[in-house]
């Protein structure tokens, strides 16, 4: 691969920058970034790619192109970008839901251009080109998308391309990456914002300084309730429909907790909790977590 270009040099963008230059994956990386805030931010840090003042110029010296922008943004991007692309152009993404933004694609990108949608599952709760990692994709799962349209070169391409980077790659259609992810990501990220909400609505109704005396369990959802907002409200709304349906299952359990509690049905609660806590175990057993008391910290 000769260039690539990176647009949006946020925590993944710049982690991207960073494996593909140790890797040698490019001679040259070209970096888009519109935030003036990260701009200084990647001129200070050094990173090793070349900032374009304009999409296009780096659209023109590129042969890969990775979308690491906010999904709500793809679309005024391919209008930008659309004249200068070609058909040997493999442009990928790292959006975390995938048939709406298949929408907007199929809908927005030039004829006879080919888009094949990447989801590395990395990322963490801080954004910003500072706290990009050369190693974050290392170990990690990423899926690509395959669907009708899906060019098998490119989609080759990227799953040597991931591996380079660290990943463990699984291939599958978007529907199911949907479904898996809204259970598995969006809905436990929805929660913890939730929950977090509850406590400072509860903070401020009984005027305790509760925050204060916040418990390990609170804690590690106020971590994840710390993301990008822009992009967890891109994800929800990008997959409504698989987030509805998770939301519904949360409540029906909740309320099937409820009612245990309420009636003091020991059985029945004892069943669940014990049940629940085997999913910590097969993450284990799957090496997606580490075996140690607290996260390891």
């Amino acid at each position: 691969m000769k260039n690539v270009l990176i647009i949006g040099c946020g925590l993944l963008g710049s982690s991207l920058v960073k494996r593909i230059a140790k890797k040698k994956l490019a001679k040259k990386i070209f970096i888009f970034e519109k935030s003036k805030k990260n701009i200084t931010k990647i001129r200070r840090l050094k990173l090793p790619g070349i900032l374009v003042k304009r999409i296009n110029d780096g659209v023109l010296k590129s042969q890969l192109i990775i979308f690491c922008t906010p999904m709500s943004e793809y679309k005024k991007i391919i209008l930008k970008i659309n004249k200068d692309l070609n058909s040997q152009h493999i442009i990928t993404d790292i959006g975390s839901a995938k048939l709406k933004s298949r929408e907007v694609i199929k809908k927005n990108l030039k004829k006879n251009i080919f888009w094949t949608s990447s989801h590395p599952i990395s990322g963490s709760e801080v954004s910003g080109p500072e706290h990009g990692k050369q190693d974050m994709f290392e170990n990690k799962w990423c899926i690509l998308i395959k669907d009708k349209s899906t060019n098998l070169k490119h989609l080759k391409f990227l799953n040597y391309f991931w591996k380079k980077m660290g990943s463990k790659v699984a291939v599958m259609h978007s529907e199911k990456h949907d479904k898996i992810f809204s259970i598995t990501s969006h809905l436990p990220h929805l929660i913890a914002y939730n929950l977090v909400k509850s406590a400072q609505e509860f903070e401020k109704k009984q005027k305790y300084d509760l925050i204060k005396y916040s418990a390990g369990g609170l804690r590690d959802f106020t971590r994840i309730a710390a993301s990008n907002e822009i992009m967890w409200r891109d994800i929800f709304f990008n997959n409504k429909k698989n987030v509805l349906k998770a939301i519904n299952i949360f409540i029906k359990n909740l309320n099937a907790f409820k009612k245990d509690i309420n009636s003091k049905n020991n059985n029945s609660i004892l069943k669940k909790l014990i049940q629940t806590k085997k999913v910590r175990s097969k993450i284990i057993k799957l090496k997606q977590d580490v075996n140690k008391p607290d996260f390891g910290r």
